[in-house]
């Protein structure tokens, strides 16, 4: 098999598995229980001795305030939040993401590309990365600033895990969307009552609300958002070269975990070319499904990764033999709906990979 050797992946720092995926399994990856979500460390930094107090000439601090007042309008958005802007100044085509996180960012660069000229506008539980938001082209605002203008386009794709009141939260989503273009929220097909390698699609049972907590918070939360007329994005496993179950598991070499358990996965970038063509439709309280209709074992997935010479290590392999065995996700009623097909439409193709 000649040819030139497969690109190499460098492999990065392992990373826990999030409480909040959209994974179709009770735990991402694992069935065991989650870690706490992260918290940022606490720096204990010495505080500087205090200057001798200088007397500043009016002129000067004249000039200082006329500085400061002529900040960017994104600074002044960041610190006074969205209730900052005016209702003018919200376009037909701007775009509010709650929770621009992984998903919530390759949504906005590819909707700035659909609609060049338009404002993407990202509300978060801390500022902890608004900086970087602002460098992406992404109008930072805080969670709890006051309400001001509404959007047209929202999509809520925040984790449930930071919040002490999820269902709460898409309610304040709902109340900043104007009804005109589309409301969305990205949720998970962990709410579907199937296992044992079952076959689940778009209309397939959901778990009783009173059954799972973590499913209780979700299905409350999609009914908020059917209510309001938006749509719900029930997504798979997100994954890409860096991020993802198979990432985790590289990172661990072997674990206990039964190897013939079955996800299902779509490409970051699939999933948020999917909310985009299901928020130009236009379309009220629906239910979609984000998969690549490739279903995979733990096991197939790794022996992909293994034979695709793209990671600078290998997985040993998986010990366990207990745990149940997921399920089988399709959505070809989304797709034919929505007219959507995915870039990748496999973990194989996407490896580089032709056969198992």
């Amino acid at each position: 098999m000649g040819g030139a050797a497969p690109a190499r992946l460098p492999l990065p720092h392992p990373r826990p598995p999030r409480l909040h995926s959209h994974q179709s399994t009770p735990v991402p990856y694992l069935h065991a229980s989650a870690p706490a979500a992260a918290t940022s460390a606490t720096l204990s930094v010495p505080r500087p001795a205090r200057s001798p107090s200088v007397r500043v000439a009016r002129p000067r601090r004249r000039a200082a305030m006329s500085a400061a007042a002529a900040s960017s309008s994104i600074g002044m958005s960041d610190a006074m939040g969205i209730g900052a802007l005016s209702l003018e100044s919200v376009g037909h085509n701007d775009l509010l993401i709650v929770g621009p996180g992984v998903l919530g960012r390759i949504v906005a660069e590819m909707w700035k590309q659909e609609y060049p000229g338009c404002k993407v506008y990202g509300q978060t539980a801390t500022t902890d990365h608004h900086s970087e938001l602002t460098d992406i082209g992404i109008i930072p605002s805080l969670k709890g600033s006051t309400i001001g203008p509404k959007f047209p386009y929202v999509i809520f794709c925040a984790p449930p895990y930071r919040s002490e009141d999820y269902v709460g939260d898409l309610r304040v989503a709902a109340s900043n969307w104007n009804g005109e273009g589309s409301f969305l929220f990205t949720s998970s097909t962990a709410v579907y009552d199937c296992s044992d390698n079952g076959l689940c699609s778009e209309d397939s049972p959901c778990v009783q609300i009173g059954q799972s907590p973590r499913t209780d918070v979700l299905l409350k939360a999609e009914n908020v958002v059917l209510e309001a007329g938006g749509c719900v994005l029930r997504l798979v496993g997100l994954y890409k070269s860096d991020r993802g179950p198979h990432v985790y598991w590289l990172s661990k070499g072997t674990l206990d975990a039964r190897p013939d358990h079955v996800l299902n996965l779509i490409h970051y970038e699939d999933a948020a070319s999917l909310a985009i063509a299901i928020m130009k439709k236009g379309l009220r309280s629906r239910v979609f499904v984000g998969c690549d209709n490739e279903p995979l074992s733990r096991q197939e997935i790794m022996d992909r990764v293994n034979r695709s010479g793209k990671f600078d290590t290998e997985f040993q392999g998986f010990t366990g033999t207990d745990g149940p065995l997921g399920k089988r996700m399709e959505n070809s009623k989304t797709r034919a709906e929505i007219g959507w097909q995915p870039k990748y439409p496999s973990f194989t193709e996407f490896l580089g990979l032709t056969n198992p």
